[in-house]
């Protein structure tokens, strides 16, 4: 018996990935959707963990891009990115290598798109880095942070970026830690990202984000897991699989 082909969408609206969901049953009914993403880390981890043979891929999203999700990918598919109307240069697209839909998505512009899926199975490696750095140089810029508003206690404080070393979720908050102290705010890690230096905070865990340079060691626990210590704190920060290859060559 032939194995059904698999699919995994990522979209972090609601209503829209129900309604993908929903088409793709009416056009595809022998696709089977092993999994459902609204952010770009889950969207990574099932990726990886599921190795779907198609993937609908939204190019914004929080935690991290599509462009980022297909970039960091280690396992082959075929990729549909959706994007919105007028956000990117559509020329840029390879329709001979990969497919996109437009929002709001389309019954008849689907159906296209599942025939190029069937007649391109199965799934083989594409090399997309061309088109992704395209893409990614067309996105709308972002004003990046320069000062946090923080609380501690009653008292509020303001917080260079510069001396930021950690931003960790911990429940309705934010923890800002810097090397002395660390103080709240309210705003979430997805929220934050789009807005820090990619260069200089690198999201290690689906709840941490950190300060490269504030990183003191990293090294495997007893069962191969990484864990990162930074200058100043002293527990050490588990790094998810999503994350691990950043540190390949340590």
């Amino acid at each position: 018996m032939t194995a059904p082909i698999t699919a995994l969408i990522a979209e972090d609206e609601e209503p829209q990935r129900t309604e993908l969901r929903g088409m793709l049953a009416r056009l595809w009914p022998e696709l089977v959707v092993v999994a459902e993403c609204d952010n770009g880390i889950g969207a990574l981890d099932a990726w990886m963990s599921k190795k779907p043979d198609v993937v609908f891929l939204d190019i914004r999203m929080p935690g991290l891009s599509g462009l980022d999700v297909a970039r960091q990918a280690g396992s082959p598919a075929q990729v549909v990115f959706i994007t919105a109307h007028d956000e990117f240069a559509i020329k840029a697209f390879d329709a001979g290598a990969i497919d996109y839909l437009l929002k709001p998505i389309r019954a008849d512009r689907l159906t296209e798109t599942i025939t190029r899926l069937r007649s391109r199975q199965p799934a083989t490696q594409v090399d997309l880095t061309a088109l992704i750095d395209t893409l990614a140089g067309r996105l709308k810029p972002v004003e990046m942070i320069s000062w946090i508003t923080a609380s501690i206690g009653d008292t509020l404080r303001m917080i260079h970026i510069g001396d930021v070393i950690l931003f960790q979720s911990e429940e309705k908050y934010t923890r800002v830690a810097t090397v002395t102290d660390s103080a709240y705010i309210r705003t979430p890690l997805k929220d934050l990202i789009p807005k820090l230096d990619p260069e200089i905070f690198w999201r290690v865990h689906r709840n941490a984000i950190v300060r490269v340079s504030a990183i003191r060691q990293v090294k495997p626990d007893g069962d191969g897991r990484l864990l990162v210590w930074l200058h100043g704190i002293t527990e050490p920060l588990r790094v998810s699989d999503a994350f691990r290859h950043r540190f390949r060559a340590m």
